[in-house]
């Protein structure tokens, strides 16, 4: 049965989607099979796999619609081992249109039952909001990946996160973990980069990944060409470290 890791922070610009495509191409290439979900309207997690997202017809709005099913939303992409359910501007209407509707925090998950034993990994890239959209992220996945920038206001919002995965461990999802936190947009020549990793690791100890997300230019520029860092620039430093993370979360599940 396939491990559903959510990728969420309320916060915009901290690594989240970057971080949905480039650990769903990572573990894709450490063979195991991959579904990557974009739950978030802007559809950059779609774009950054080669995917136009103007064409996309069935996406994450039909399937929490529950007009289609996920295997009908399902575009294979240039990431090997992994297939993508595509979002479009679209699923901007979704908070209002599930609003009325009965068990609305349970859309995903309920939507996700007919392919979760398909893949060793589901990953969600959710929006920068705690609305019902990432609310139904959440409520469907096993696990959480929290992406903090090593940044000034890092912190900033991490305990309203925190605050609404416990409410929603309490009343929706009892089995929801923190797979871990995230350090992305690090560097090491910046005092400030390096006082933030002491200062996340002191507070949260064990749940902080090993690895760190270095800043690194071929990362920035990968989505522009419709590539995971994997097949756009295999051997720079975004690349082993998305790697090294991947091979942290296998680790992590095999236990």
């Amino acid at each position: 049965m396939g491990k559903i890791i959510a990728i969420a922070n309320q916060k915009g610009g901290v690594g989240k989607t970057t971080t949905s495509v480039n650990l769903a191409a990572s573990l894709g290439v450490l063979e195991k099979k991959v579904l990557l979900i974009d739950a978030d309207p802007q559809a950059n997690a779609s774009s950054g796999l080669g995917i136009d997202v103007e064409a996309v017809e069935i996406g994450t709005y039909q399937i929490l619609e529950h007009s289609n099913t996920p295997k009908e939303a399902i575009i294979k992409c240039s990431a090997i081992n992994v297939d993508v359910i595509p979002s479009h501007i679209d699923l901007v209407a979704i908070e209002i249109e599930l609003v009325d509707k009965e068990n609305r925090e349970y859309m995903l998950k309920k939507a996700l039952e007919s392919v979760k034993d398909d893949y060793d990994y589901i990953i969600i890239d959710c929006a920068p909001s705690l609305g019902l959209l990432t609310l139904n992220a959440l409520t469907a996945a096993d696990s959480v990946i929290i992406p903090i920038q090593c940044e000034y206001f890092a912190l900033e919002g991490l305990g309203k996160l925190l605050n609404t995965i416990k409410s929603i461990q309490k009343i929706h999802n009892p089995d929801l973990d923190i797979e871990g936190l995230l350090l992305t947009m690090f560097d090491s020549r910046l005092r400030l980069s390096n006082q933030v990793v002491e200062e996340v690791q002191k507070h949260f100890n064990d749940m902080v990944f090993e690895t760190i997300i270095q800043r690194n230019v071929k990362l920035s520029e990968a989505p522009s060409f419709g590539e995971s860092i994997i097949n756009y620039d295999a051997t720079s430093k975004g690349a082993t470290n998305y790697l090294h993370l991947a091979q942290e979360v296998i680790k992590k599940n095999s236990k």
